[in-house]
């Protein structure tokens, strides 16, 4: 972003995230985590910084105060983003420093949701990224993403799920599966998408004969990428960014008291 002129209450400086709500006038709070990154920025009291809690409200403030183990922000500005379009994804139980990557893009790309899904394929991975403690890890991976890329909106993160269970939790929508033998997702041949969307992403090795068959008996249509098989978290990126350019934005926002 080195060279672009930023709009916004926040633009071009530092951003955090806040697990609390934040108004025009009051002082928030940020954890340790913020506290030692602001120590290695060598910012002072007096900083300018960005705020933004992840459910659509972003900020502006004071840095009036640093210790070890807190930072005290004095908000200047604050404004609520409307939500994008929303882009569902189903992400496959799979190697975890792949999923925590993918975690990370799919936060900056601005999904809605995250859902990992134990496949048949999934099960012979190891180490897989599956439980509470690396659940955790996902939304710590997405909460530095979103301050990076200026985002409003963190996406809701569930636990990983069966197939059968994770299409009963789907959302209603235009639902799309990655399938080398599906039509074009991009170009002249393609359909057309529609929010909400749901993005099925498959595992190592390609989703299994009958999870297709549940797949598209749930309403899930196949489209593919290009010509060659790609890993699953390039594939989930690749279609992320296609859903995004296709859905655009809603309005931008409005302040906030």
């Amino acid at each position: 972003m080195v060279g672009l002129h930023r709009e916004g209450v926040a633009a071009g400086r530092p951003h955090f995230v806040t697990t609390e709500p934040f108004t025009v006038g009051a002082t928030c709070v940020l954890d340790e985590q913020a506290a030692r990154h602001m120590r290695v920025l060598r910012l002072d009291p007096g900083a300018l910084v960005g705020v933004r809690d992840g459910y659509g409200h972003v900020g502006a403030g004071q840095l009036v105060r640093l210790s070890k183990v807190q930072a005290h922000i004095v908000i200047t500005h604050a404004e609520r983003m409307a939500p994008l379009p929303e882009v569902h994804l189903l992400v496959p139980v799979a190697d975890r420093d792949r999923m925590l990557w993918l975690a990370e893009k799919a936060c900056e790309l601005g999904c809605t949701s995250w859902r990992p899904v134990l496949w048949r394929r999934s099960r012979s991975v190891s180490p897989r990224g599956e439980g509470v403690a690396f659940q955790h890890k996902v939304m710590a991976r997405m909460h530095s993403a979103l301050a990076q890329s200026e985002g409003a909106w963190l996406p809701q993160v569930f636990p990983e799920a069966p197939l059968d269970r994770a299409l009963l939790a789907a959302p209603p929508g235009d639902r799309v599966v990655l399938d080398p033998a599906g039509s074009p997702m991009i170009g002249e041949a393609a359909g057309p998408l529609s929010e909400p969307l749901v993005l099925a992403i498959g595992p190592e090795g390609g989703i299994e004969a009958d999870e297709l068959e549940a797949l598209l008996g749930s309403g899930f249509r196949p489209v593919r990428l290009g010509p060659t098989i790609l890993r699953f978290e390039t594939a989930a990126v690749a279609a992320l960014a296609i859903a995004r350019t296709a859905l655009g934005t809603h309005p931008l926002s409005h302040p906030s008291s």
